[in-house]
């Protein structure tokens, strides 16, 4: 059965919160625990990207063999690390988020899910931070696949099992803060939302030809007015 219902993905570094730095720390932490090495990871590039191909930067830049061992290594660090770190820097929820989320959680024409490049239990250790994990019934994430154009292919699959309903690709929102969204949206077909309240300027997301592009989601009206749109 084709759903009349809307799938709405959403990004969750720089779209739903910030953590304030503690994510790209307890990298570093874990790097320097795990590896012995000191990186302040000022080449590497954050947005956008899945936590397994940071991760395999990471090494590669330390001249460290990105074996799926290290990598999983790496990454176990950082989650133990990111939940030490949350509660001591100044991350928040982004302008406008949680009235959104109410109001979307209300409306029985849509669901909520992740479509993100954090590693599942870095998305539930960050949102459950913040108070947000419970609005979203599923996600596609880091775990799934290293590359993130292939999450959309997990979400849209992960809601025909829950909802038994197909999402075709114009009832489909991946709403994010990078142009890797963008780009990740258009590889299933989907309309795509950008917004800058990450490290992208408004003029810089426009170059990447979103469907719509918001400054923050402080204007909830606006917005729904995209997400529920018949």
């Amino acid at each position: 059965m084709t759903s009349k219902r809307h799938l709405l993905l959403f990004d969750i570094d720089g779209t739903l919160i910030t953590s304030g730095g503690a994510g790209e720390n307890a990298l570093k932490d874990s790097l320097k625990e795990r590896f012995g090495v000191d990186d302040d990871l000022k080449g590497i590039n954050f947005a956008g990207a899945t936590d397994s191909n940071i991760s395999r930067a990471i090494l590669e830049n330390n001249g460290i063999t990105a074996t799926t061992e290290n990598i999983a290594v790496l990454l176990d660090g950082y989650l133990h690390f990111l939940r030490q770190r949350l509660p001591h820097h100044q991350g928040r929820v982004l302008p406008g988020i949680i009235n959104l989320l109410d109001r979307l959680k209300g409306h029985q024409s849509c669901v909520l899910a992740l479509l993100t490049g954090n590693l599942g239990r870095g998305a539930e250790i960050k949102l459950g931070h913040f108070g947000v994990w419970d609005y979203f019934e599923f996600g596609a994430f880091a775990d799934d696949h290293h590359d993130r154009n292939e999450l959309g292919k997990f979400a849209r699959a992960r809601a025909l099992e829950r909802h038994g309903e197909e999402f075709p690709p114009e009832r489909i929102f991946v709403i994010g803060d990078t142009p890797r969204d963008i780009e990740c949206g258009r590889a299933i077909g989907a309309k795509t939302v950008a917004i800058a309240t990450g490290t992208y300027s408004r003029t810089e997301l426009a170059g990447h030809q979103p469907d719509f592009l918001f400054d923050d989601f402080s204007d909830t009206e606006a917005v729904l007015a995209v997400l529920l749109a018949r």
